[in-house]
């Protein structure tokens, strides 16, 4: 915790015991003072006075704690980027008018950046080499689409970050038996495929993703998460990458904040603390294959504005524990980037177990703002954060959780949260202290 926070928790401490003395917690303390429940909030991100209470001691006692040394003042580039990103599937929307309503209303919201798979088994479909769709008549080039796709970003005026991920099933022998998303036997093929979408989009696109959340299930297949597998494919992908265009910006696969301990959990499963997982690929020597460390940061039990810091929890400071392991090897000159970032507005009789917190639409229309704030004031070597997600293709999966991530309904009606960054994006940007570049995307000269 930096330690300016220090005198305003001991302050806060002294007037809540102030108000535990005027009051039974079902009187007077119940209801705070608006002032004291909004600096309550900004530290702890806690909404009612018993959990905020409990978050204010929580935060004092991480004072007696070593905190992350984030060099909050090293020069790092890609960090002074716009920072309004946004998660699309256009690859799954049928109706080109569909994908167009889609980067059109994205834009209009003042986002710069669209992160958008260009998934492996969608475009060399058949065998190596292949890259023509024969799955149903008339035949077609699989580019096609995701030509469509990049042409509809440039008229717009987004960037796109392009996720290669999702292996066919021909790039491994046994096909799906260890899930779809299992790495290819052979990771030359994958870093073929890298060299074939990077070749191909020179010049239109510059920054790709390699994979998505390596260190949980499934996104490494039906088998224990492997970080030295995984660096060797992500090495093998950025040096394929950049020999088809030297200019190209790299990203990791995003990490997902996970507790979890792998093969070591009691229980079993295969997900892996996300901080053991980037330790691992650091010492298998991953630092040398990515320009950009990529990350996913939820809103999840705890608002934004979370500022307590324990390695076992999960809450929105986390990519704090990451900055910190970049840095002590050798990586403060590279950003992180947030690839996918939102709270989850499950409705409150939905039967769906609420795994990623629970919110209101109102809730989440506040908070998305407030994450942006947060990073921006607080995190000068945060780049690009990416709202997870703009729109599903239908509502076939409203009966999961993670479906009422969305920003606007499959039929494009906005919920509110897409108001509230349309609002909040096109406020004037301010530079905020830190190291920056003279290209930062608030200064202009």
């Amino acid at each position: 915790m930096h330690r300016r926070l220090w005198a305003p928790i001991l302050g806060l401490l002294l007037l809540l015991g102030g108000l535990w003395g005027m009051g039974s917690p079902s009187g007077s303390f119940r209801s705070l003072p608006d002032r004291v429940n909004q600096a309550l909030f900004r530290w702890t991100g806690e909404e009612t006075w018993l959990p905020q209470l409990r978050g204010l001691f929580q935060l004092a006692a991480n004072v007696t704690r070593p905190q992350p040394h984030t060099a909050d003042f090293a020069p790092v580039a890609h960090a002074g980027v716009n920072p309004f990103g946004i998660n699309t599937f256009l690859e799954q929307e049928v109706e080109p008018w569909k994908r167009e309503r889609t980067v059109q209303m994205i834009a209009q919201a003042g986002f710069h950046w669209i992160r958008q798979e260009f998934p492996w088994e969608d475009i060399e479909i058949h065998g190596k080499g292949d890259f023509e769709d024969r799955r149903h008549e008339p035949y077609r080039s699989a580019w096609e689409k995701y030509d469509q796709i990049v042409d509809l970003a440039e008229r717009y005026g987004l960037e796109i970050i392009a996720r290669l991920s999702n292996p066919p099933a021909w790039s491994r022998a046994q096909g799906d038996a260890l899930g779809p998303y299992a790495p290819p036997d052979d990771i030359a093929d994958y870093g073929d495929f890298v060299y074939a979408v990077v070749s191909r989009y020179r010049g239109r696109i510059r920054y790709y993703q390699l994979w998505n959340e390596p260190n949980i299930y499934p996104e490494w297949g039906n088998q224990p998460v492997d970080p030295v597998g995984y660096t060797r494919l992500l090495c093998e992908g950025y040096r394929r990458a950049k020999e088809a265009d030297p200019q190209v910006v790299i990203l990791s696969g995003a990490l997902a904040p996970t507790a979890e301990m792998g093969a070591m959990n009691p229980w079993g499963g295969n997900n892996l603390n996300d901080l053991l997982f980037l330790e691992q690929m650091y010492r298998a020597g991953a630092g040398d294959c990515f320009d950009i460390l990529a990350v996913n940061d939820y809103i999840l039990w705890s608002g934004p504005t979370d500022h307590r810091m324990r390695p076992v929890v999960l809450n929105f400071s986390r990519p704090r524990y990451l900055r910190e392991i970049m840095v002590r090897y050798g990586d403060a000159h590279k950003p992180i980037w947030i690839s996918e970032m939102n709270s989850n507005a499950l409705p409150p009789d939905h039967p769906a177990y609420p795994a990623y917190g629970r919110v209101t639409l109102e809730q989440q229309a506040r908070y998305a703002p407030l994450a942006y704030q947060r990073i921006q004031e607080e995190w000068p070597w945060a780049g690009v954060v990416a709202f997870w997600f703009f729109k599903r293709p239908s509502d076939a999966e409203r009966d999961q959780a993670w479906y009422y991530f969305r920003m606007v309904e499959p039929d494009f009606t906005p919920l509110p949260v897409y108001e509230a960054m349309r609002v909040y994006t096109t406020r004037p940007p301010l530079v905020y202290p830190g190291y920056h570049q003279e290209d930062h995307w608030a200064v202009t000269w």
